[in-house]
């Protein structure tokens, strides 16, 4: 299988995506956190010296699907049309799982933005929360599902 970001020279470049069809494509990705007892009652009860955790966890999300294109060479600047993200409690971990989706139509997909502003959120939580547990931890970080495109449908 050939590799699409190396030219017939082997060196770096930027897909062509011109001469595909323009299409809906939404990709989902999630990944959790983990954490201790207390950091997690600090996140719940909005006790943090910081802030509001989970809230500005999302703004940060936001932001890291809209600057995945900055963050890693080969993707491309996307006309986003929604992002939407989505936290959920873990309290049996103690932990959260925040999960990203992704939106436009146009002709190249969205994959590597759900899972930049999955793996931005998390680590937003994660400086937030710091000052109570250095221990957390991030992983799971995954696409779930990824529509539209040439290569079809994809579901974990």
């Amino acid at each position: 299988m050939n590799l699409t970001h190396l030219d017939e020279n082997q060196r770096p470049k930027m897909v062509d995506v011109s001469d595909k069809n323009q299409t809906t494509r939404i990709a989902i990705a999630s990944g959790i956190i983990e954490m201790s007892q207390d950091a997690y009652d600090a996140i719940v009860s909005e006790k943090t010296k910081k802030g509001p955790v989970l809230q500005t966890a999302v703004i940060a999300a936001i932001m890291g699907v809209k600057k995945t294109s900055d963050l890693i060479p080969m993707c491309h600047p996307l006309n986003l049309s929604g992002i939407n993200c989505n936290i959920k409690e873990l309290n049996e971990l103690p932990g959260f799982k925040l999960t990203v989706t992704a939106k436009l139509t146009g002709q190249t997909g969205v994959e590597m933005e759900a899972l930049t502003g999955t793996s931005i959120g998390l680590l937003t939580i994660y400086d937030m929360v710091k000052a109570i547990d250095k221990g957390m931890i991030i992983r799971n970080v995954q696409l779930e599902t990824k529509s539209g495109g040439k290569n079809g449908n994809y579901q974990r």
